[in-house]
């Protein structure tokens, strides 16, 4: 008798060039009723960042809750208005434009400049400081404008290949850690419960209760933020935080915002309802950083967008598109005064990861609630005063899935050359390593590590430094094309092959189907 022994062949997984697994993907749409829960939902996950944005700059800039609640409502209202311009005319991916952290050392430079100490009411100084900002805003746009519109930024990301891609976009979400887990622990008992709860609800009840309707997986934030929020109540309510500390009662306690006594139940942000924009060459400078940072870390996040919406690699000419819109966006925010700058939202990528749902008309939905609630000011403020723990722990979450669009393009590169694994490794060090100095230094020293008599310059220098993913993607961009640049296996090594088709708009036909604008607009923005 004679035995035949089977062994089974292990093969690589497949490049996938589209991920699958997408439910909606970026021109599909659920029904109606779906999409606005969604939509909504989409809305809750940004409303975050904004909040948290303006609590930082606005009391520095002699603000009360009353005109935090108005720059929250106002970053609501340009939020929406450059969502739906990114969506119809810029890269057309499902992309919420939001408020970015990058320009928060800008502003507060302004916020700090000793002209403004002269004003004795705190009011007529947040007004002045706000025009200031609102000047450096609408010059900084000028370079993403420029550089979009001309097709600058066309011809260097055609330079970009998956290799250099992954520490760029990874350290997109990734470089946001220090918003994760550290804002969740400042209330423990509310944040870890949150992170509890999400991941269970969209992780591992979809795979022990099988349903029709994924309600777990696609709804998890709405109902893990509903069960927490209203745990937190509770304690609150049963005065479990009536003897602590201050800073334990700011972020546990539900009514400890002051936002929904500052909001106004109607206001319509208007141009320029500030005053009029005042300029100033050094702030300029420093914003001008920020818009540099917030256009690399915008580049990253479209491509973790493209994949996570089931479309194909987006084309240079596609990207340099979205970079001019996104320049436009950083002009309204100066218009409207934002208090500071935009890009792409990271936790709203993460969330169409979480969600699977990638349609570009959920994402429009959702800038119709930024519009409502930044009108309705009173009914806004009611969903922002949600604890920061709470958000903490999105964050946790949805940085983690944006990170991992980054990782997921390793399958394009040979992780058996050395020069790939010194690229990888020394880009996401360094990435993280540059970083981190600079801020420590900034901790001990008071001031960065760069510190000459040109406070801007110094400005500057920290305001690009401090961004993992800049300095993690230009390390990585500049070791790829430079370093054994004509030998025969570096192009397939970095996986530069995959990419080729989408180097050019026409190449392949799938990017006509995703990336095409409405009829008639494309005799005026040619993808070229």
């Amino acid at each position: 008798m004679t035995v035949t022994k089977v062994v089974d062949e292990f093969v690589p997984h497949p490049v996938k060039e589209q991920l699958p697994g997408i439910d909606y993907c970026l021109t599909s749409n659920p029904s109606w009723a779906e999409a606005f829960i969604l939509g909504f939902q989409h809305y809750l996950v940004m409303l975050g960042t904004t909040v948290i944005i303006a609590t930082i700059i606005v009391p520095y800039m002699g603000g009360s809750n009353v005109e935090k609640a108005q720059v929250i409502q106002t970053l609501l209202f340009v939020s929406g208005v450059n969502t739906l311009l990114q969506t119809w005319f810029g890269t057309r991916l499902p992309v919420v434009i939001g408020g970015s952290f990058r320009f928060i050392i800008p502003s507060l430079y302004v916020a700090f400049a000793q002209r403004y100490y002269t004003y004795p009411n705190p009011i007529d100084r947040f007004k002045k400081t706000m025009t200031a900002i609102q000047g450096a805003l609408m010059i900084a746009s000028a370079l993403p404008m420029i550089l979009g519109f001309l097709g600058i930024w066309r011809i260097i990301v055609r330079f970009l290949s998956p290799l250099s891609a992954v520490p760029l976009v990874t350290l997109v979400g990734l470089g946001l850690y220090e918003q994760g887990f550290p804002l969740l622990a400042e209330c423990v008992e509310i944040g870890l419960p949150e992170l509890i709860i999400l991941v269970l609800l969209s992780q591992f009840v979809p795979h022990m209760w099988k349903s029709k309707l994924p309600i777990y997986n696609r709804f998890t934030i709405l109902i893990s933020v509903g069960l927490v929020w209203g745990f937190a109540a509770v304690l609150t309510a049963a005065g479990a935080y009536k003897n602590k500390p201050l800073k334990t009662q700011l972020s546990c306690r539900v009514d400890r915002s002051g936002l929904v006594s500052g909001a106004s139940w109607i206001k319509f942000p208007y141009p320029f309802q500030w005053g009029s924009p005042d300029f100033h060459a050094g702030e300029a400078f420093v914003m001008l950083a920020a818009a540099f940072v917030a256009l690399i870390e915008s580049t990253g996040a479209f491509i973790a967008a493209s994949r996570y919406c089931g479309a194909t690699h987006i084309p240079a000419s596609v990207l340099s598109r979205g970079v001019a819109w996104l320049g436009i966006g950083i002009f309204i925010d100066g218009l409207y005064g934002s208090a500071g700058g935009s890009t792409v939202s990271v936790e709203n990528i993460g969330l169409l990861a979480l969600t699977r749902v990638g349609s570009r008309r959920v994402v429009q939905i959702s800038a119709s609630f930024m519009f409502f609630f930044s009108i309705f000011g009173k009914f806004g403020a009611i969903i922002a005063s949600i604890p920061l723990p709470i958000v903490g722990a999105l964050y946790c979450v949805l940085f983690a899935l944006m990170s991992s669009a980054g990782l997921g393009l390793l399958q394009f590169c040979n992780l058996n050359s050395f020069r790939a694994k010194f690229i990888i490794g020394f880009s996401f060090f360094m990435g993280l390593s540059v970083p981190r100095y600079f801020s420590d230094y900034v901790i001990t020293s008071g001031h960065g590590p760069v510190h000459t008599n040109a406070i801007w310059f110094n400005k500057i220098m920290l305001v690009i430094f401090t961004s993992p993913a800049t300095v993690a993607g230009l390390t990585a961009l500049f070791l790829d094309v430079t370093l054994a640049p004509k030998h025969p296996s570096t192009r397939i090594d970095s996986g530069r092959h995959w990419w080729a088709k989408f180097k050019y708009f026409g190449k392949d036909p799938r990017s006509e189907e995703f990336y095409s604008l409405p009829v008639g607009l494309s005799k005026y923005f040619p993808s070229i």
